[in-house]
């Protein structure tokens, strides 16, 4: 059952989020396929969905004086989906994980075959103490979907991302307004654009399989500098790799650290 956006409510609780559409030109490079930050764009639109559907939303979570913080996501994509084709986004809970509430996802062909997979790690914050909880009292109310696995145990998923010495300067960013959500702080989907523009073009236009990791570690304010570190990393899984870190110039602080591995480019 497809679900509605305008109003996630209206057809009671579902365990399953899921939203059907064609793949629109703006969500598309020059290879004509889907990119990474529409992929995160869709993802964190029917999370927030699917939020409200099971009243934990934005607005549910504020009466608690709580608030959701998207921690960590990996991405893995067997195939871009081509301008026009007819995609169905899903999203579901997976229970808690330590201090992580557990989300997945995916992209469905019109065949119902999963091309891109996808799991997050999300922390509930206090927002009086600025301090996390621990996600059970919220998480055990949801529905659990047992089985129901994006991504194996053998991907892991949403891990540490370990620092890195040997990256260099890419790219620097400047906090505009649109870079900004509700929140005030940059958008998770924001941080893959700066990604994706700190590299060569033709990189991810010619890339098909991606496995994509990223940790965001601390919040980014408005009129901040960020300075994009990357640099290219061993790999034997994938024919190109590279690890990124976002650090704030003001002192110095990582705000994300990121690896990208293209398994198979034409």
């Amino acid at each position: 059952m497809n679900c509605n956006p305008a109003n996630p409510k209206e057809s009671g609780i579902v365990n399953i989020w899921q939203e059907t559409y064609p793949v629109r030109f703006g969500a598309i490079d020059r290879s004509d396929r889907l990119t990474l930050n529409a992929m995160f764009q869709f993802f964190q639109e029917a999370a927030i969905c699917h939020a409200e559907n099971l009243n934990v939303g934005r607005e549910d979570m504020a009466r608690t004086g709580q608030l959701w913080i998207l921690s960590r996501m990996s991405v893995i994509v067997d195939r871009r989906p081509a301008y026009r084709e007819t995609i169905t986004v899903r999203s579901w809970p997976r229970g808690g994980e330590k201090l992580f509430a557990v989300r997945d996802y995916d992209i469905r062909d019109d065949v119902d075959v999963p091309v891109v997979s996808a799991r997050s790690g999300w922390i509930i914050l206090d927002v009086e103490k600025r301090r996390p909880l621990r996600p059970q009292s919220v998480m055990d109310s949801l529905p659990q979907n047992e089985g129901a696995d994006a991504l194996s145990a053998s991907a892991n998923a949403i891990a540490s991302l370990e620092e890195r010495g040997n990256l260099q300067k890419t790219a620097e960013r400047k906090v505009r307004y649109t870079d900004l959500d509700y929140n005030g702080h940059v958008n998770n989907v924001r941080y893959i654009q700066w990604i994706e523009d700190s590299l060569d073009p033709q990189v991810l236009e010619n890339a098909n399989k991606i496995r994509f990791d990223i940790n965001y570690l601390n919040e980014i304010l408005d009129g901040e500098i960020v300075e994009i570190m990357s640099a290219r990393i061993e790999d034997n899984t994938c024919a190109d790799a590279f690890a990124f870190e976002g650090r704030k110039q003001e002192n110095g602080q990582a705000a994300f650290r990121a690896e990208l591995r293209l398994h198979e480019i034409h």
